[in-house]
């Protein structure tokens, strides 16, 4: 046979790598999504807070970076008002939240799923008819607010400068159990995903080896319960910091939240450009605190 009719020994033409683009296409709507409801607001946003002029003239892009300042100056009150309103909330929902979701994640069958529906039904009411709810069971003639005064605990919250009298309403106090009720599930949910999740066998090596409830507890229930820690923290302190129905409802001129100034500089004053600047300056401010806290807790199961 010739050599002309053996096949070549050379090496194989190299085929290209063909591109899968089924997960691109699959992010296209969110990341669509994304773009024109945050992207595309902020960028308005940001352009409206260096703008100057007012409703009856127009405004006119100057980048007039000195309102942030000015924003800063006349209202740093109300910014560490709602950090410090948010913040005690939070903990106030983590020391509330905890040992709820841990007994529904010890329940078994029927009852777990009835006590999840219990935790979540109040999504099933408008956030402001809850806030309202409120004024009623707070109010002077109610139960709650007599039961505070025979008790003298309105004494303690005046000496807790948590209240300017003895009433419960028009209150810090007020506003404090607002944020606390209406951002308590966020709380609940992330927990209870955590701790449902933990391995029953290591709380049994634990008693195997004769540890005490309480070291059980610190060494192998509450580390690995931190994602849901840091999830509800998070999911609770963002949104409460935020929020200016309950200071508006439940509060009064001295517990003003920063959410509360920024919807007056809006929607009455027509300030828009001071109020843009508000909310970037929250919004910087939040972001910070959420770094810092996320790399303080060293949880890499969020990032």
């Amino acid at each position: 046979m010739s050599s002309a009719a053996l096949p070549s020994s050379g090496p194989p033409p190299a085929r290209r790598a063909r591109v899968n683009w089924v997960p691109y296409a699959l992010l296209l709507p969110g990341l669509l999504w994304l773009f024109v409801f945050f992207v595309v607001p902020m960028i308005t946003l940001a352009s409206q807070s260096l703008q100057e002029g007012d409703v009856d003239n127009g405004y006119t892009f100057t980048g007039n970076v000195a309102v942030y300042g000015q924003a800063l100056q006349n209202y740093w009150p109300q910014l560490l008002r709602s950090i410090g309103y948010s913040a005690t909330a939070t903990v106030l929902a983590l020391l509330l939240g905890y040992p709820l979701a841990y007994f529904i994640a010890s329940r078994r069958g029927a009852w777990k799923n009835i006590l999840l529906v219990l935790v979540i039904a109040p999504f099933f009411t408008s956030f402001l008819i809850r806030t309202l709810a409120w004024q009623t069971i707070l109010a002077d003639d109610y139960l709650p607010a007599r039961f505070a005064r025979a008790i003298h605990f309105t004494d303690l919250l005046q000496v807790l400068n948590l209240s300017e009298n003895s009433s419960l309403l028009s209150s810090k106090f007020a506003v404090i159990c607002g944020l606390t009720y209406n951002f308590l599930p966020f709380m609940i949910l992330p927990l209870f995903t955590s701790l449902d999740r933990l391995d029953g066998r290591l709380l049994e090596a634990a008693r195997d080896l004769y540890a005490t409830p309480r070291e059980t507890f610190r060494r192998i229930t509450w580390p690995l319960s931190l994602p849901g820690v840091v999830a509800g923290t998070l999911l609770t302190f963002i949104p409460a910091a935020g929020d200016y129905i309950n200071s508006k409802l439940l509060g009064n001129t001295q517990t003003v939240m920063i959410g509360q100034v920024i919807d007056a500089q809006f929607l009455r004053v027509l300030n828009y450009p001071l109020a843009a600047a508000l909310s970037f300056i929250l919004l910087v401010l939040i972001l910070s605190l959420v770094t810092a806290y996320v790399r303080r807790a060293g949880t890499e199961e969020l990032v």
